[in-house]
C-alpha cells in the first residue's frame, strides 16, 4: 500500500511540474486533529483551508480564513507566518459508563454519540521548499466545542505539524 502511495505521489509531482505561481494545496495534518486539508489562495496573502479531521473518536470539517505573512523574522520570502480563524461542524463518539447501586454492582457501558459544532484559531509557521513545490510547518489550533460529551468544551494546545503539496 505505501508503495501505491509513493509512485501517486511521484507520478504527480512529474506530471504537474514545479510551479512557482502555486495557488492551491492539499495536504495532511498530524496532531489532536489529524485529517487531511485543502488549501487556495485568494491571493498572495489570504488564502481558504477546508480541513477534514478525525478528533474524538468522530469527525469534523473545519473551514478557516487564513492571512499570510511572508518574511517573519527576516528570514527569506520561504518561511511565512500563517494565522486565522473559522469554524467546524461534526460529530463525536464516546463511551458513557453506569454502575448498578445494588449488589453484584454490575457495571456497564452505554456508546453516545452527537453533533458538535465551533469556533477556531489558528496561528503557524511554514516553510516554502525553494526548489519543491512541498511546504512544511507547525501550527496551533485552538478550539471549542458547543454539545458533544461534555456541554462546552475548549482545546487551547491543538498543536501540528503540516505537509502540503503546491499546484
Amino acid at each position: 500500500m505505501k508503495n501505491i502511495i509513493l509512485f501517486g505521489l511521484l507520478a504527480s509531482l512529474a506530471l504537474t511540474g514545479f510551479s512557482q505561481d502555486a495557488n492551491k494545496a492539499v495536504g495532511i495534518r498530524g496532531g489532536l486533529s489529524s485529517g487531511f486539508e485543502y488549501r487556495v489562495f485568494t491571493d498572495d496573502l489570504n488564502s481558504y483551508k477546508v480541513l477534514l479531521s478525525a478528533r474524538r473518536h468522530g469527525l469534523q470539517l473545519t473551514g478557516l480564513k487564513e492571512f499570510h505573512r511572508p518574511n517573519v523574522f527576516d528570514a527569506g520570502q520561504e518561511l511565512s507566518f500563517v494565522y486565522g480563524v473559522g469554524a467546524h461542524a461534526g460529530i463525536e463518539s464516546w463511551n458513557k459508563y453506569y454502575l448498578e447501586p445494588y449488589y453484584p454492582y454490575a457495571q456497564y457501558r452505554e456508546r453516545k454519540t452527537s453533533p458538535v459544532v465551533g469556533l477556531d484559531a489558528l496561528a503557524g509557521l511554514e516553510y516554502t521548499i525553494p526548489t519543491l513545490p512541498l511546504v512544511g510547518g507547525i501550527e496551533i489550533k485552538p478550539y471549542f466545542n458547543l454539545f458533544g460529551e461534555d456541554f462546552f468544551d475548549l482545546e487551547v494546545f491543538d498543536v501540528a505539524f503540516t505537509l502540503k503539496y503546491t499546484f
